[in-house]
């Protein structure tokens, strides 16, 4: 990276990766390089939060047998996150990043409380993708979305090294939007190139705040940035997906749950499909 881009970076301090481990073996993996990758280049401290998910104990001496495989179970999942963030610790000292590591074992809702209170004290809080909307990473995901009031980069497999020299930015108008960009400035005036995405047709768009208006802003925090509105082709996200692939984006920035998470559950939503399926990293803000 050009001094100019490792100097737009120093506005990220705090980074948070949490890992929770579930024991189904299928996890993506790719979050944790990605955190480490750009700690390093921003020069930044990363806290790794590798979670265990405890299972419930039944009562009764009846269910002995059940408390005994779901102990075991337990054991054995504080054992394999207390060996990521012993990687992850050991990753880090190699790559002369400064790392605080934690593996608790918590119950599914103290988990959720946990990172989303970790996640306030951090600029930027990065998780792996998860594709199924029923799933406590989707759940943490959300929790860092709305309960956190800060940024979160949603990273898809195989993504394991950060890249922002080319961005794309969702743009409606809408206040999502807008945070969602501001949170966003260290990485897009990083950038060599930043295209500013409208999806016009739909009947909903806000034509108060076009992406030709927003440029100049962006331009004002040289921000190298271009505008690009396009018809709907399929749907918003689909749209979306196809040009970050045409401009080769290493980044999609948006705001997230622009309609509610009720909404989004029953009659879709951008923000549920381009979880479900992206091919960059995801910076989302609510």
């Amino acid at each position: 990276m050009s001094l100019q881009q490792t100097t737009a970076l120093l506005g990220i301090r705090d980074i948070l990766v949490g890992i929770t481990e579930e024991g189904r073996g299928d996890e993506a993996a790719s979050a944790l390089d990605f955190s480490l990758s750009l700690a390093g280049k921003a020069g930044a401290h990363l806290t790794v939060q590798s979670a265990a998910r405890r299972l419930t104990v039944v009562g009764g001496s009846g269910w002995r047998f059940v408390n005994d495989i779901v102990a075991a179970e337990n054991r054995r999942l504080r054992t394999i996150a207390h060996a990521v963030a012993e990687r992850a610790a050991a990753d880090a000292a190699r790559a002369g990043v400064t790392c605080t590591t934690e593996a608790p074992a918590l119950a599914y809702a103290d988990l959720l409380g946990l990172l989303t209170a970790r996640a306030r004290l951090a600029d930027l809080t990065i998780l792996d993708a998860e594709a199924r909307e029923v799933d406590l990473d989707r759940d943490l995901i959300d929790g860092v979305l709305f309960r956190s009031g800060r940024p979160l980069l949603v990273v898809p497999p195989g993504r394991g090294t950060f890249s922002a020299r080319r961005i794309v930015i969702a743009w409606d108008g809408s206040a999502q939007a807008a945070r969602a960009a501001n949170d966003a400035l260290p990485f897009l005036r990083a950038a060599e190139a930043v295209e500013i995405v409208s999806v016009v047709g739909e009947k909903d768009l806000p034509t108060s705040a076009a992406g030709a208006e927003f440029a100049p802003h962006l331009a004002r925090h040289d921000v190298k940035v271009s505008v690009n509105d396009l018809p709907v082709v399929g749907d918003v996200a689909e749209t979306l997906r196809t040009q970050a692939g045409l401009f080769r984006a290493d980044m999609l920035v948006m705001g997230a749950y622009r309609h509610s998470r009720l909404q989004e559950w029953f009659l879709g939503g951008v923000t549920q499909s381009l979880l479900a399926r992206s091919s960059v990293p995801l910076f989302l803000a609510h």
